[in-house]
C-alpha cells in the first residue's frame, strides 16, 4: 500500500472571531480522514485506493515571525508529500482557492488584521524572490469536484498582504526546492450555520470542502497531468 504524507495547516485565533474555521477544520481531517466515496457514493475511480493516508494538522500563530518557522519544522519532522494551508478571509460567502502568493506584505498593522484588508505601508517578503509563485494545487479539479458536492467556492487572486500569504509564498518557496512536494492554500469564510444567505459556511460544509481539497491532490499527486491545473 502507497503511503501519502499530508499536513494541513491553519491558525489558532483570529481576533474578533469565536469560532475559527482555520482551527477546526485542520483538527476534523486528522481525526476523521477525508472520508469516503462522494456524489452520494457513485465515484468511479477513487483517489485513495490503494493508499495509506496519513494527515497531520499543525496550528499556527497568526504572526509573521512565526508562522512559518513553525511549519517548516512540521515539514521537516514529517516528510510530507502534500501541504495544504487554510485561513480565514471574512468577507468570503464561499471557499476561496488562492492561486498565487505575492511577494509582498503589510508592515506596521497588527498583524491579526483582516486578511486581504490594504491599509498600512508594505515591503517584499524576500528582497530576493520572484514577484509571485503559482500554487501548486490542481484548482481546476478541486473546483469542479465543488461543484459536483454543492460547495460555493470561487478563485482568488491571492491570499491578501498579511500572514496568509506570507506563509504561503514561504510555503511554495519552499517547494521550488521540493518539486515532489505538492503545496497550495485555502481561504475559509466564517462559519455561518444559518440556511439564509449571507458570508460564510456551516463548518461540516467547509470540513468537506478541504477534505474534496486532500482527496483531488492526492489524485493529481498519483496521476500527474496539466489538464487539472488552473492558474489563469
Amino acid at each position: 500500500m502507497e503511503q501519502i504524507k499530508v499536513i494541513v495547516t491553519g491558525y489558532d485565533r483570529y481576533e474578533g472571531v469565536d469560532v475559527n474555521p482555520s482551527y477546526l477544520v485542520p483538527q476534523a481531517l486528522a481525526d476523521r480522514g477525508v472520508g469516503g466515496l462522494n456524489r452520494g457514493g457513485t465515484r468511479l475511480e477513487d483517489p485513495l485506493l490503494g493508499v495509506d493516508l496519513d494527515i497531520t494538522a499543525v496550528t499556527l500563530p497568526v504572526s509573521f515571525a512565526k508562522a512559518w518557522p513553525i511549519l517548516h519544522q512540521a515539514i521537516e519532522r514529517v516528510s510530507p508529500d502534500l501541504v495544504i494551508s487554510t485561513g480565514l478571509k471574512r468577507d468570503a460567502r464561499g471557499i476561496s482557492m488562492e492561486r498565487c502568493a505575492v511577494n509582498v506584505k503589510a508592515v506596521g498593522d497588527d498583524c491579526a488584521r483582516q486578511e486581504g484588508s490594504e491599509h498600512g505601508r508594505t515591503e517584499s517578503i524576500d528582497p530576493d524572490g520572484p514577484a509571485a509563485y503559482w500554487t501548486r494545487l490542481p484548482l481546476r479539479a478541486i473546483l469542479q469536484e465543488f461543484g459536483h458536492c454543492g460547495i460555493p467556492a470561487t478563485l482568488s487572486s491571492d491570499a491578501g498582504t498579511y500572514v496568509c500569504n506570507a506563509l504561503f509564498y514561504n510555503l511554495l518557496g519552499w517547494a521550488t526546492k521540493h518539486p515532489e512536494v505538492l503545496a497550495g492554500f485555502v481561504s475559509l469564510p466564517l462559519v455561518n450555520e444559518n440556511d439564509r444567505q449571507g458570508l460564510g459556511l456551516p463548518i461540516e460544509q467547509q470540513i468537506r470542502a478541504v477534505q474534496e481539497v486532500v482527496r483531488e491532490t492526492v489524485r493529481y499527486y498519483r496521476q500527474p497531468s496539466s489538464s487539472p491545473i488552473l492558474i489563469a
